[in-house]
């Protein structure tokens, strides 16, 4: 069951920024793959904290700094039942995705990581899953194994099969391509990479805003996502990990909150996932996105990946028929992500016209640099929707490609 559009004009009302007026124009926020819109619960939940609650969390005795902490904890409650993580303390935070997999990559350079060993990521990872694992190759004298690409642009599982060996160490992988809106196979790599009994860590900064995720049923060991990304504030995020890694990887940072007693010789450490905070966390941050969260379990993930399938779809055919647009990736499983170059015009060129009409897309390498230049381009504009788009919107965009057009010609 998907939405009517009664009720996308009712959320949408949720979110004031999109009564903006953009150029003189509606604006038309297709940019969802980069930072999504915030609604009013999230904006309030950030306003109210600083307004009546703002106290440091942990320790402190007083009744603000209980209110703090409880409500700062219960936000990790909210992030663990949203993923069905067995329990809060699987759940990290941190400030994003990007953070999240630099304290894995940092702990495996540190304590797993021997010259010999390998570790796998796909040909389509962001440069978030990319850098943090040359970094610890580098530090520990491990290697970097690429899984290839179909001429469609999905992942060639056959090719993984044989990167898996005694020597690879852990599988990164995204569940959703950033750039391309491909849904990548994960149960199945996830399985692959068990039988050999190594670990995996999912790249889900593009996949929790958009169907639903079950760490229990997946498997993984580590699961990397962003508040941003889920209609939440910037600079907080979060990493699910399993007991057993928690336990077994060192701090990635050393400071307060993080200890249990320090001395000029040794220093101990709380149980995870204390262990992993240390400093002030954004505790503004983690409330709101919690207010987030409660919002879209509220309209339904189900719902929302229903939906948002037909958007992809409703652009993809109006897209296609314009004869100067070819759609980068033709993988039969897609998220709400469009990449596309026009024949005459430069992505760039496209992104500066269409923000001329309030329309809000991306141009670049959209931080997959190697993928962009493994397709052999150098940027793709890239259109991308959630739930609070319209079809009226799709076709608005389309007729402004067709600006395109005419400048080009």
């Amino acid at each position: 069951m998907t939405f009517s559009p009664q009720e996308i004009h009712a959320i949408r009302q949720d979110f004031p920024i999109l009564a903006t007026s953009v150029r003189g124009k509606p604006l038309v926020y297709l940019d969802n793959a980069a930072t999504t819109q915030k609604p009013r619960c999230c904006i309030e939940a950030t306003s109210r904290y600083y307004e009546v609650e703002n106290s440091n969390v942990h320790r402190g005795v007083h009744y603000l700094s209980e209110l703090a902490t409880q409500k700062y904890e219960a936000a990790r409650q909210v992030i663990a039942d949203f993923i069905h993580a067995p329990s809060s303390a699987n759940i990290v935070f941190t400030r994003g995705t990007t953070e999240a997999i630099n304290l894995v990559a940092h702990g495996f350079s540190r304590a797993i990581l021997k010259p010999g060993d390998e570790i796998i990521i796909s040909a389509m990872e962001h440069h978030s899953n990319i850098v943090p694992w040359q970094l610890a190759c580098q530090y520990s004298g491990a290697s970097l194994k690429v899984i290839d690409l179909h001429p469609d642009t999905s992942l060639d599982i056959e090719h993984f099969k044989t990167l898996l060996t005694a020597n690879t160490k852990l599988v990164a992988v995204s569940y959703i391509s950033n750039s391309l809106g491909n849904i990548n196979p994960i149960e199945e790599i996830i399985r692959l990479a068990k039988e050999k009994n190594i670990p995996t860590l999912i790249d889900a900064a593009q996949a929790t805003a958009h169907m639903p995720v079950n760490v229990q049923t997946l498997g993984c060991d580590f699961l990397a996502f962003s508040g941003h990304k889920m209609f939440g504030p910037t600079g907080i995020g979060a990493l699910y990990a399993t007991a057993d890694w928690l336990n077994k990887l060192p701090p990635y940072q050393g400071g307060g909150d993080m200890i249990v007693k320090v001395s000029y010789e040794h220093s101990e450490f709380q149980k995870a996932p204390l262990k992993f905070e240390a400093g002030t966390p954004n505790i503004a941050g983690s409330i709101a996105w919690a207010e987030s969260i409660r919002y879209i379990s509220k309209l339904g993930l189900t719902r929302i990946q229903a939906y948002e399938e037909t958007l992809l779809a409703y652009a993809t055919e109006k897209l296609m028929a314009l004869t100067n647009i070819q759609i980068i990736g033709s993988s039969p499983h897609k998220a709400s992500i469009i990449s596309f170059l026009h024949k005459n015009a430069h992505p760039h060129d496209i992104a500066t016209i269409l923000d001329g009409e309030g329309i809000a897309i991306r141009a670049g390498h959209h931080c997959t640099m190697p993928l962009i230049e493994r397709l052999g381009h150098a940027a793709t504009a890239r259109a991308s929707f959630c739930f609070y788009n319209t079809f009226e919107e799709i076709d608005y965009f389309v007729e402004a490609i067709k600006v395109v057009d005419r400048i080009f010609a």
